[in-house]
């Protein structure tokens, strides 16, 4: 039985550009916001954008050898077409920082937010949505090629498409299934195409090939009871919101790692004795992480989970969380899962969606007023943690 992790684990958290670094004015967010939308405005969010430097060395502090955090791309390409430089450079140095502090650091390209611009053109309905969003990772990835070797091009796909076409409640607020799926399978062209222009992009400079992936959230759909059809709506659910989209882009042979989200499941039906909450109302059951890390075999490929975290008041259910979540996966790893990578999300607390600044999940808190920074009990929890893990 093994006790320890790979040498080369990625233990990290997480953060994303329009969550966290506050007056990104030129995307569809914040007009979405502006029109009264959501609990609150992102405004200055945690002014990450100007505190970075910060937020990394708690990281460091921390022990994380990795970061997951993602480029905004409205600020880079505020008018179609047209590239800001001074921001191209900005993302430069942010990642040129981590490097500095020994910290690996994984890139997302799209973390739910658009340019405006393109959302005037219907966002990602556009038929031609896929080849902008390969124009503007071919214009930032040299940029950012000689520091980045984890890229995961799309964030949660399947969670843009049901909030914003199934459910409402994100920009462009359209209740469509039609409209769903045919978002989900542009994101699929978009994912292909900037997988494709990195790995060239990394041939053309003969720099070392990199590990390109997305992160597909995946949520448990587990039956709880013997009826027919909660097994035939776990089934339904299961396909269509967890694994379509991963058969396609691995089929096409564009994942060099499975990126993983996991927060929650769903019983059909409903269990009769409530698991414990989150303070969204989400389920905690560490072991539907288990079970979906065993069903990714099949892919063979390494899994990374590039999300995992709680929104909480209370530290020692996060601290229980985080600790309970990592022995799932390491079970999954004695079971022949090649996990190589945990991130906890988040780094910091952060402005969650629709939400506003309500949910916590950070291991770092962030004082709104203030904008100062107080690392909890959980964050130190989770560096001994890694410590215990980390071969010596």
């Amino acid at each position: 039985m093994i006790n320890e992790f790979p040498k080369d684990f990625l233990w990290g958290a997480a953060v994303s550009a329009y969550q966290t670094e506050g007056g990104n004015t030129h995307c569809d967010w914040h007009e979405w916001e502006g029109k009264g939308h959501g609990k609150e405005p992102s405004g200055q969010a945690c002014r990450h954008y100007e505190l970075y430097e910060k937020d990394w060395d708690l990281a460091a502090d921390l022990k994380l050898n990795s970061v997951r955090l993602s480029v905004e791309w409205s600020r880079i390409e505020p008018q179609e077409g047209q590239f800001d430089q001074k921001e191209i450079e900005h993302y430069v140095d942010v990642v040129r920082s981590l490097k500095k502090r020994g910290i690996e650091p994984l890139l997302t390209l799209h973390h739910f937010t658009n340019p405006l611009w393109l959302s005037k053109r219907g966002g990602w309905l556009h038929p031609r949505a896929p080849a902008y969003f390969r124009r503007f990772t071919e214009k930032i990835v040299p940029f950012l090629s000689p520091y980045v070797r984890y890229w995961a091009t799309i964030n949660e796909p399947n969670v843009y498409a049901y909030c914003g076409y199934v459910e409402c409640k994100w920009p462009p607020q359209e209740r469509s299934w039609i409209k769903a799926v045919m978002v989900q399978d542009n994101f699929m062209r978009g994912h292909v195409e900037a997988y494709r222009a990195i790995k060239k992009i990394y041939s053309v400079n003969k720099l070392p090939s990199p590990m390109v992936s997305l992160a597909q959230h995946l949520r448990g759909f587990l039956v709880s009871g013997s009826n027919p059809v909660h097994r035939l709506r776990a089934r339904f659910n299961d396909y269509f919101f967890n694994f379509r989209f991963l058969d396609t882009v691995t089929q096409l042979k564009t994942m060099d790692y499975i990126g993983v989200n996991y927060y929650t499941c769903e019983f059909f039906p409903p269990l009769k004795k409530e698991l414990p909450l989150n303070n969204l109302g989400w389920q905690i059951y560490p072991e539907g992480l288990f079970l979906l890390l065993l069903r990714l075999k099949r892919y063979k490929l390494p899994v990374m989970v590039l999300e995992n975290g709680i929104c909480t008041d209370d530290d020692k259910k996060r601290q229980e969380f985080i600790r309970e979540h990592i022995s799932s996966v390491k079970q999954a790893m004695l079971r022949g899962v090649n996990v190589t990578g945990y991130f906890y999300w988040s780094l910091i607390d952060n402005f969650e969606w629709e939400q506003g600044f309500g949910p916590r999940f950070g291991l770092i808190e962030v004082d709104y007023s203030t904008y100062q920074r107080r690392v909890r009990e959980s964050a130190l929890k989770y560096s001994e943690e890694i410590c215990r893990n980390r071969p010596s």
